[in-house]
This record gives C-alpha cells, sequence and structure tokens, in this order.
C-alpha cells in the first residue's frame, strides 16, 4: 500500500485533497461538506507540554492517595485507586480489576509519559528516538483512556453511600477532577500535529 503524504481525506465524505501549506490560526475545509480537514497548528505544542507536567503530577497524588474515607459507627476505611483494584481481584472480579487498571491507570499514563517524552525535545527542535512508533502508539491508545469514566463512577458510589455512611472525599479524588479536566485539554491534541512538526525546517535549514 503505498503512502501519499501530500494527499489529505475528508472524514466526512471521502473527498481527497492535496495538503496545502496553512499559515498561522488558517483551517482548511472540505469544500463538498465543510468538514475541518486539516489546522495550522499554531504554539499549540508549547501549550500541551507544561499541561502534561501538571496532569503528571495530579496522576501521581490520584494514585499515591486516598479516593475517599468512609466512616461507620467509628469504624474507618479508606483506599487508593491500587488498592480498590487488588479488591476487585481478590473478590472474584478479575475481568473487572483488569479493565479498571487498564482505563483508569495505564493507558492514560502511557499516553501522558509518551508526550512529555516527544514533546521535550521537539520543544528544542530535535526529534527524539522513536519517534514514528511512539506517534502510532499514541493514536493507538488514545481512545482507552477513561478516567472521565472512572471519576462518574466514583461520584454515584458517593451520593449513594451518603445515606449509609460518612464519606469523606481524600486528596485523590479531587486530583481525579483535576486530572480529568487537564486531560481533556491534553488530549485535544491532535497528534498528526507531530508529524507536521518533524516536517517543518529548522532555522537555517532551506525549506
Amino acid at each position: 500500500m503505498k503512502e501519499v503524504p501530500e494527499a489529505i481525506v475528508c472524514e466526512g465524505c471521502d473527498a481527497v485533497y492535496q495538503r496545502q501549506p496553512l499559515r498561522r490560526r488558517q483551517v482548511a475545509r472540505c469544500g463538498r461538506c465543510g468538514t475541518e480537514l486539516d489546522r495550522h497548528a499554531g504554539d499549540q505544542a508549547a501549550r500541551v507540554l507544561p499541561l502534561t507536567v501538571a496532569s503528571l503530577i495530579l496522576f501521581a497524588i490520584a494514585n499515591l492517595f486516598p479516593i475517599v474515607e468512609i466512616q461507620v459507627k467509628g469504624l474507618h476505611s479508606q483506599t487508593t485507586l491500587a488498592g480498590a483494584v487488588v479488591a476487585l481481584g481478590t473478590e472474584g472480579m478479575s475481568l473487572v480489576a483488569l479493565l479498571v487498571l487498564a482505563t483508569t491507570i495505564l493507558f492514560p499514563l502511557v499516553q501522558l509519559c509518551i508526550l512529555f517524552y516527544l514533546l521535550v525535545p521537539m520543544a528544542r527542535e530535535r526529534q527524539p528516538a522513536g519517534f514514528g512508533i511512539l506517534v502510532r502508539i499514541l493514536q493507538m491508545v488514545r481512545p482507552w483512556g477513561m478516567v472521565e469514566v472512572f471519576l462518574l463512577g466514583v461520584l454515584v458510589a458517593i451520593v449513594k453511600l451518603s445515606s449509609l455512611a460518612q464519606v469523606v472525599a481524600g486528596p485523590a479524588l479531587w486530583a481525579f477532577m483535576g486530572l480529568t479536566v487537564l486531560l481533556t485539554a491534553v488530549l485535544s491534541f491532535n497528534p498528526r500535529t507531530f508529524w507536521e512538526m518533524a516536517q517543518e525546517p529548522r532555522p537555517g535549514q532551506r525549506a
């Protein structure tokens, strides 16, 4: 199968166009259906890097500290996300435990680590080792990070438990809320932009 990097296919109607260089803040749209074909990346990468670092910090807090503390008749119980995964496994729900582990810990962490690894050297106009493979992995795992789904489930559980016990939100719950907001911004970064950044001529280099 031959790749044609200068061609772009409309996701709305499958029309094929020749890719054109875009100016800053310029957006290319399909002449047939109006679907967005491409847009100039601008300084998107520079904005995403600090958001990625902040997301990694919140991710660490969310996984190292308790999510909630439940108090019933003087008894206290609290757990971290990893503890919840272990508890699900020991209760015979190994498939659910594996799903939670993958969608709330492994895949989001992989995405953030790859983004950090790619963005730091590219901010200095260097292409990191394994560039092509990592961009493809990033595109593959993007749909599988479901931190927001987990957060929604935790909030529903807290509402239901509040009538039976005293539920105190832990640091990890607040970190998950912040992480959900940051991940929404971080994952809006289109991995295709990495290829555009890699193909941009360096200063002093002829276009």
